[in-house]
């Protein structure tokens, strides 16, 4: 009787994991990039200007009776580690979205709209300076988002800094406490192609006395047939004493010349408060094409800063070129 239970039993499981593993669809993609890039100025470095990157994605998707579920991992070859990305997530249809970003997704809050104004390649800053901004770290992170009347949320909290973990177990101890970021954007009716914009993020640390560190972002992008244009406006200030602020105004524009070949200019700004002597501000200019043929993409980026990271008189250049092939 005892045998026939266990043989009973490992049917009944042996048809529980086959089951499982029918409701699930596997996808393998993959892009291989090769670039070249210059950097030169009192800010900018120099070395080997080639390099290589191949990423393959594994995508598995399907219904688990109350929701879509979505694994994605990516194998990466060109920054040294495993992963590129892995993360799952679970649509819940109208209650919404609910993420788990292991690494590298990105998927939620203030740090995947940091700067989305329009581009043709990379963001105007790229190779020179930074978006400025900062939010819940792609590692271990949980998401959230949902649209409910004409806004679209998004919310990502993380806790601990950011070093990943495995199943089972705990990350070190951090300074940090937690990081909150909430983001929302709205497309205004009756003004058909414009987005508004505005995300915040709040760190918290554990330290008797630290004051938090926050990040606000704000984007104003207006869309209008093959022309698409916005501006950007973020402040950062830091819990660190003695740390300078930043206020960050940028704008873009971009052109779809036709389905194939795009370009865009940018310039950004931002203003170093210094906590003693003159504010210093850093200026970034940049234009950015790309060219795609099938499954073949040529893009370039040219960008030159001044006053770099708040130093009076440190200029930067940069320049990258990229040819990707998607499979």
């Amino acid at each position: 009787m005892k045998n026939l239970k266990k043989i009973g039993l490992s049917a009944l499981a042996g048809s529980l994991v086959a089951f499982s593993a029918s409701a699930v669809e596997m996808s393998v993609s993959g892009t291989s990039e090769v670039t070249y890039t210059t950097s030169s100025g009192t800010a900018g470095a120099s070395g080997n200007p080639m390099g290589s990157n191949t990423s393959i994605k594994f995508s598995g998707s399907g219904n688990v009776g109350w929701a879509d579920v979505t694994i994605v991992r990516t194998i990466n070859d060109g920054l040294g580690s495993a992963f590129l990305s892995a993360y799952q997530t679970m649509d819940m249809g109208d209650m919404g979205k609910v993420s788990f970003d292991a690494i590298g997704g990105a998927l939620e809050g203030l740090a995947p709209n940091d700067d989305v104004l329009p581009t043709a390649y990379e963001e105007m800053w790229t190779g020179i300076s930074g978006a400025g901004m900062s939010g819940a770290a792609s590692n271990d992170t949980l998401g959230y988002s949902n649209s409910m009347m004409g806004v679209d949320l998004s919310l990502a909290y993380s806790k601990g800094g950011t070093a990943a973990s495995s199943d089972g177990s705990a990350g070190t101890e951090s300074s940090a406490g937690d990081t909150k970021d909430w983001h929302v954007s709205y497309a205004i009716p009756g003004y058909e192609g414009l987005v508004l914009k505005h995300g915040r993020s709040t760190t918290s640390y554990t330290a008797a006395g630290a004051n938090d560190d926050t990040y606000e972002n704000t984007h104003v992008i207006y869309t209008q047939g093959n022309v698409s244009g916005g501006i950007r406006i973020g402040e950062a200030q830091s819990g660190t004493a003695g740390t300078a602020g930043e206020n960050i105004q940028a704008a873009s524009i971009a052109f779809n010349i036709n389905d194939n070949f795009a370009v865009s200019v940018g310039t950004q700004e931002t203003e170093f408060d210094k906590s003693s002597g003159v504010d210093v501000t850093e200026t970034v200019d940049a234009i950015s094409a790309s060219y795609t043929v099938g499954a073949a993409s040529i893009r370039a980026h040219i960008g030159d800063g001044g006053d770099i990271d708040g130093l009076a008189g440190a200029n930067a250049e940069f320049m990258e070129l990229s040819l990707v092939l998607s499979f």
